[in-house]
């Protein structure tokens, strides 16, 4: 076996030695934690360094850091799964453990590459499970038995072969993709709970303990690897340097699914932004060396790309305008691989929700952290939010200042009273500053238009002189409807009452009460963290009702799914899609679930955090539940409370309701605000 295919799983650059129990190459082209022939990698396990040069590579791979829980499933799984391929005869296929598709939307638990009897390479993709008893849910889910409901494991390895399908480009050799599952703690009548008859997954096998014991040459059929051969060099060289793009055939899928949904539908200066854009790109990705400015002299010739920066204020329709972007990049320029990355994780679980049924299409929405990969893959990249991105130690993020280097056209949208937490931001003027010193045309475009709050143009500056000017009356003449709540009991029948006529309707809150983020396995209902104690007089006429106190309690969004333990019916929605789905009005969101979201009707609870005093807002840090804020000083909590604030009280589209904790901070809001 020539050198450079030897076991690779440490990080230090090392040459590999052909028969190291694991060796230490960095694999040049290749994202996992480790590569190498399927019996290489057999030996490699018994070395006790194997699994630390594995966590060593995984974390340099982008992957991040693996927790305890991932590393001892390495430690579980990855034993019968090589003695299963060994004792099969598969020692000299190629085999990727941990292997992480472009874009870092994805990790394979294992991949297999091999050559037919006949010619042509195939893929095996095969996910692990430790699991033994589960129920299975309607929907493609599961009910593990540790009480977690997910994705069953066939459709989740579909997914993982459909991206192999669907992102293939037409210079890559031909691929058979086989998918398997294997359950290696299971009997075989737990894994026969999993099998699928489907037409779509009829043929991905769920394999047990009792199949991994068969005869090895029925082994190897039920593995899905029956006739395979070693693969040459070569064809692992081939394999590696793929440039994984999606399908022209599914850019238009997607492309389509995303125009025309009425969501991202354009208005006004969301449309002349659209076509300055899109007049951009028509440039830049058609014609790289040839670019002309926007006035349609010389001014950018030569340049090396462009980088265009959209501003706008909450209801300006940055991502509807964002996302529209993507689907026309994706059917007019499919070759530029387009991607369209937030920092956002609630408003990338909306976008992956809203495509769900295009499962490889998820690769196009790659997360924030993969920021640096994605620039070295793609020619367009489309960032919303680039305030939320972090800036270690004041800087620029080295991933955004690597787009606006690399990629030939960078659009990112921002909005720099939304930066809510010390370490992010950026701005339109440190963005045009990198761009000039990358060789980069710079163009800037405003979004002025008022796409929520009824389209009142009026409310979002009434908030934004609420908070940061001389707070006004609210006249209500435009059409947009604004009232205070006396107490959060009547915030929470008014959110009810919109719920039964069939809005949306959501309450939020400053981050000023702890939130559980774990339950007791098989509790049905989410602990209730908020607490909010308000005077009410009985009106006994003695005296004695005066200072009585009334109760309210509330839980957050779920950190995870709430099902039910028994029959798997959903009971509260993830918090990422706390704001959507069935059930989310019964829980309260916070900045991080209800950022770049919206809904009818909008409840906001303004905290202790935050009060009117003599004249000016004050901060109170030591109110606050955020680790990422309690520890600053009153004056560098202000900004951000402020900014959290004025977040909260702009995602209603039709109607707002506002409580507040504190008594004298009510009394100044009805001062400007009728009740409700």
């Amino acid at each position: 076996m020539p050198e450079d295919m030897s076991v690779v799983a440490g990080t230090d650059g090392a040459a590999p030695s052909p028969r190291a129990a694991a060796g230490v190459a960095v694999h040049p082209r290749v994202a996992c934690a480790a590569a190498g022939r399927v019996g290489e990698i057999a030996a490699a396990l018994e070395d006790p360094s194997f699994i630390g040069q594995c966590r060593a590579r995984y974390t340099a791979a982008g992957f991040g850091v693996p927790g305890e829980a991932e590393v001892r499933s390495w430690r579980h799984s990855w034993p019968p799964l090589l003695q299963a391929l060994v004792r099969a005869g598969l020692s000299q296929l190629q085999l990727y453990l941990e292997y992480g598709t472009p874009g870092g939307g994805r990790r394979l638990d294992a991949l297999l590459v091999g050559v037919a009897s006949g010619g042509g390479l195939v893929l095996v993709v095969v996910e692990l499970k430790q699991w033994q008893t589960c129920q299975v849910l309607e929907g493609g889910r599961v009910l593990r038995g540790d009480g977690e409901v997910t994705t069953h494991p066939v459709f989740q390895v579909a997914a993982y072969r459909s991206f192999f399908q669907h992102w293939r480009p037409a210079s890559a050799p031909v691929l058979d993709v086989r998918a398997v599952v294997v359950l290696h703690n299971a009997t075989a009548e737990e894994g026969a709970v999993l099998r699928m008859e489907a037409p779509a997954v009829a043929d991905i096998p769920v394999l047990t303990a009792e199949d991994l014991s068969a005869p090895a040459g029925v082994l190897a059929g039920r593995l899905r690897c029956a006739g395979l051969v070693a693969p040459g060099e070569d064809d692992v060289v081939a394999f590696e340097t793929i440039r994984w793009t999606p399908s022209a055939r599914l850019l238009d899928q997607v492309g389509t699914l995303l125009t025309g949904h009425t969501a991202f539908a354009l208005v006004g200066d969301q449309q002349d932004a659209f076509v300055r854009i899109r007049d951009a790109a028509g440039r830049f990705l058609s014609a790289p060396h040839d670019h002309t400015g926007s006035d349609g002299n010389s001014a950018a010739a030569g340049r090396r790309g462009a980088v265009i920066t959209v501003r706008g204020g909450p209801g300006s329709g940055k991502t509807a305008l964002a996302v529209r972007l993507l689907g026309h990049l994706m059917r007019a320029h499919p070759t530029a691989g387009p991607r369209f990355v937030t920092p956002s994780g609630t408003l990338r679980a909306h976008l992956l929700d809203a495509v769900g049924s295009h499962q490889a299409a998820r690769e196009l929405f790659p997360s924030a952290g993969s920021l640096r990969s994605t620039a070295r893959q793609a020619q367009a990249v489309v960032i919303d939010e680039a305030q939320r991105l972090n800036r270690p130690g004041g800087r620029m993020a080295p991933d955004l200042a690597a787009v606006l280097e690399q990629v030939p056209l960078a659009v990112v949208f921002l909005d720099e009273r939304q930066i809510i937490r010390p370490g992010e931001g950026t701005t339109v003027d440190e963005i045009r500053t990198a761009a000039h010193a990358y060789d980069r045309v710079h163009h800037h475009l405003e979004l002025t238009g008022s796409f929520r709050c009824n389209g009142s143009a009026a409310y979002t500056a009434w908030v934004d002189q609420l908070l940061y000017g001389t707070p006004q009356p609210w006249t209500g003449h435009t059409g947009y409807d604004l009232a205070l709540c006396e107490d959060p009991f009547q915030l929470q029948e008014w959110i009810d009452q919109a719920t039964a006529d069939g809005h949306t309707a959501r309450t939020t809150a400053g981050f000023c009460w702890p939130w559980t983020r774990t339950r007791p396995r098989g509790a049905t209902t989410l602990p209730l963290d908020i607490t909010i104690n308000t005077p009410v007089d009985t009106g006994a006429g003695d005296g004695t009702g005066v200072g009585a106190v009334r109760t309210w309690t509330a839980a957050w969004n779920a950190a995870t799914t709430l099902t039910h333990p028994d029959n798997g019916t959903p009971l509260a929605p993830h918090s990422q899609l706390w704001a959507s789905h069935t059930g989310g009005h019964q829980q309260i969101g916070c900045i991080y679930t209800a950022q770049g979201l919206e809904y009818h009707h909008s409840g906001v609870i303004i905290g202790p955090d935050l009060t009117w005093d003599n004249g000016h807002w004050t901060a109170h840090p030591d109110q606050s539940c955020d680790d990422n804020l309690r520890h600053l000083s009153p004056d560098q909590y202000l900004p951000y409370a402020l900014n959290t604030y004025r977040v909260l009280l702009t995602r209603g589209t039709h109607h707002t309701r506002i409580y507040t904790t504190d008594p004298a901070t009510h009394h100044m809001l009805t001062c400007l605000v009728r009740p409700s």
